[in-house]
C-alpha cells in the first residue's frame, strides 16, 4: 500500500523500485545525539524488509547497526532473508549485552511453494540456517510464522514451530493473510496464476477470517482474524509453541546502557 500511495504499482514495483536515505546512518547518529533524547528499543523490519537484495550493496541496514552498536542503543529486526549472518559480528555482541533481538520469518517449508509465493526471498533452508547461525553466536531468535494463507499454508503451521525450534529458536509469532488496498487484487491475480484449484477455497477462507471480506483493519483483529478457523488457528498455534518450547515472553533489552554517539568536533567524555 506505500507504493500505491505514491503513485507506483504494488506488484511489480514493489519489487523493483526500493526508495532509501543514503544518509540514514548520518541522521539516525545525529538523533541519538539529541540532547533529552530517551532510548526505547528500535525496530527495523516493521514497514519491508531491511534487508534487501540490494543491501548487500548498498549497507544502509549495516551502516545504522553500526551507529546503534556504539552508542549501546537496543534494535530489535524482523526479516526474511538469510544476509542477515553477515552482520552476526554487530549482532552476537550486542546480544550478549542485552541490546539486540531478531525475529525471521517463515512461511512455508514447500521450496515449490516458496519460489512460486515469494520468488525473490530467500529460500525456507536458507531461512532455518539462518535462524541456527544466529542463535550459534547467542542472539535472541524468533520464528515468525507469516503470513499464514488459509487453505494454503495453514497446514503447516506445527511443521514450521518443529523445524524453527529445532533451529534454535526460543519464542514465536504469527500473523493471519492480510489484504489492505491494492494487495487483495494483486493476490487474487497470484492465486489464479500460480493455484488455480484451490483459489475458491483460499479466498471463501479468508472471508470467513474476515468478517465476510477480504481484509479488516481493525486493531486487534487484522494480525489474527477472527471467526471458528482463526479461533482454531490460535489454539494450535499455542499448543504447538507450548510443546516445542517456543512461548518465551522475557524479551526486553536493556535500555541502561546508551550512550549517546560522538559527532566529529564534539568535546570527549571524561567517564
Amino acid at each position: 500500500p506505500s507504493h500505491a500511495y505514491l503513485g507506483l504499482s504494488p506488484g511489480r514495483d514493489f519489487e523493483t523500485k526500493l526508495f532509501y536515505k543514503p544518509d540514514a546512518a548520518r541522521l539516525l547518529q545525529r538523533e541519538l545525539s539529541r540532547r533529552g533524547y530517551r532510548p526505547q528499543t528500535i525496530a527495523l523490519g516493521a514497514n519491508t524488509d531491511p534487508y534487501q537484495p540490494v543491501e548487500r550493496r548498498l549497507r544502509q541496514t549495516r551502516a545504522i547497526l553500526e551507529v546503534l552498536a556504539e552508542a549501546r542503543h537496543p534494535v530489535g529486526i524482523i526479516t526474511k532473508s538469510s544476509l542477515i549472518v553477515r552482520d552476526l559480528d554487530l549482532l552476537a555482541p550486542m546480544a550478549a549485552s542485552r541490546l539486540a533481538r531478531v525475529c525471521v520469518s517463515v512461511t512455508t517449508l514447500d521450496g515449490d511453494l516458496a519460489r512460486r509465493l515469494e520468488p525473490r526471498a530467500a529460500a525456507p533452508a536458507r531461512r532455518l540456517a539462518a535462524i541456527r547461525a544466529l542463535a550459534d553466536a547467542g542472539v535472541p531468535v524468533s520464528v515468525m510464522v507469516a503470513p499464514i494463507i488459509p487453505a494454503l499454508t495453514d497446514h503447516e503451521l506445527d511443521a514450521i514451530l518443529e523445524a524453527s525450534a529445532a533451529a534454535g529458536a526460543s519464542h514465536a509469532g504469527y500473523i493471519l493473510l492480510r489484504l489492505p488496498g491494492e494487495i487483495a487484487g494483486l493476490f487474487e491475480e497470484w492465486l489464479r496464476a500460480h493455484a488455480p484449484g484451490r483459489a475458491e477455497r483460499v479466498l471463501n477462507r479468508v472471508r470467513e477470517t474476515r468478517g465476510g471480506a477480504l481484509y479488516q483493519a481493525a486493531f486487534g483483529r487484522r494480525m489474527t482474524g477472527q471467526g471458528e478457523h482463526a479461533r482454531l488457528l490460535a489454539a494450535r498455534f499455542a499448543r504447538a509453541c507450548s510443546r516445542y518450547g517456543l512461548a518465551r515472553r522475557d524479551w526486553s533489552l536493556d535500555c541502561s546502557q546508551f550512550r549517546p554517539p560522538q559527532a566529529s568536533g564534539d568535546q570527549l567524555r571524561l567517564l
